[in-house]
């Protein structure tokens, strides 16, 4: 065995170290940095392509005249996108970095794994509500303020997140309904609403003078200036629908502005009571409500008290 002095002893353990970190620079330069830069740069077109999507999503944003709700859904989904496509490009390339440089990425990814299966298992509905609630944005199944029908619930949406629709319906009650469980949407109000009226009418007015009689008052309802521009159809007279014993049924359909319906329902049977009275046509009961009624004749001798046994 050769002993060296101490001094000598130092001087060649410094000269292994600078030639082994000169081995290192030399391989890192030529073999590890060219890999770096290939990952850096795929990173940053992924980077450039998530971009350009978001700066669609928000173009879409500045389009929505006049639709400030629907605005703020597309900025909220483009600053979601823009977060999560970050970090997912940023860990993956941090990994591969790691990786490109010899470290051992077994024990990172294992721990990894561990506290994603126990979270993905603890909060697996909140990432199932989220995921929907993307959709629900992205395809622009309704926005606040409209009618639906989901998860067999109707009202009025107060509030939309990613992860829950908060609805209230007629009588106030608000209803807080997390987004996956929202399988079909019925959007009662989107672009139109039909505003229905079943007229009843007595069997012994004569059919064309009811259907002219409802043209002319849902016409005149169409022209009135409180209604011109919430009516945005013609009035649709159906004509006789159905024949319910003496109670005949006549349709009259007009085609509002979404949300738009009661106002002209509301004024629309106002003027029909009006004008049915005053053209003497009667209008119809049901058969089921019929009350038999006879007049008292005043000649006749009042009936014999009727004495119990």
């Amino acid at each position: 065995m050769l002993f060296l002095a101490p001094d000598l002893q130092e001087e060649h353990l410094s000269n292994i170290f600078k030639h082994d970190w000169h081995n290192y620079i030399v391989e890192f330069v030529g073999r590890d940095l060219p890999r770096i830069a290939i990952i850096l740069l795929i990173a940053f077109v992924l980077q450039r392509i998530v971009d350009l999507f978001v700066k669609k999503l928000r173009k879409g944003a500045d389009k929505q005249v006049g639709n400030s709700q629907r605005a703020a859904q597309l900025r909220t989904m483009a600053a979601i996108v823009r977060a999560t496509a970050y970090s997912l490009i940023g860990f993956f390339t941090f990994l591969y970095v790691l990786h490109t440089m010899g470290v051992n990425l077994t024990p990172l990814l294992a721990s990894a794994g561990v506290v994603g299966i126990g979270i993905g298992l603890g909060a697996q509905s909140i990432f199932k509500d989220m995921l929907n609630g993307i959709f629900i944005l992205v395809e622009d199944q309704y926005n606040v303020g409209e009618v639906v029908k989901i998860a067999g619930l109707q009202g009025t949406v107060e509030d939309l997140t990613l992860r829950l629709t908060r609805v209230r319906d007629g009588d106030g009650t608000l209803y807080i309904i997390p987004n996956s469980q929202i399988a079909t949407v019925s959007n009662l109000s989107r672009d139109f609403s039909i505003a229905s009226l079943p007229v009843s009418v007595d069997a012994s007015a004569n059919p064309d003078r009811v259907m002219a009689l409802l043209r002319k008052v849902a016409a005149d309802v169409r022209s009135d200036s409180a209604f011109k521009q919430v009516i945005i159809a013609d009035p649709d007279i159906l004509g006789v629908d159905k024949i319910n014993g003496r109670e005949v049924i006549y349709p009259v359909n007009l085609r509002v502005r979404a949300n738009q319906r009661d106002p002209v329902l509301r004024e629309l049977r106002r003027r029909i009571i009006l004008a049915f009275e005053k053209d003497g046509i009667p209008l119809g009961v049901s058969s089921n409500m019929l009350i038999m009624q006879q007049k008292s004749d005043p000649t006749a001798p009042p009936a014999a008290p009727t004495v119990g046994a």
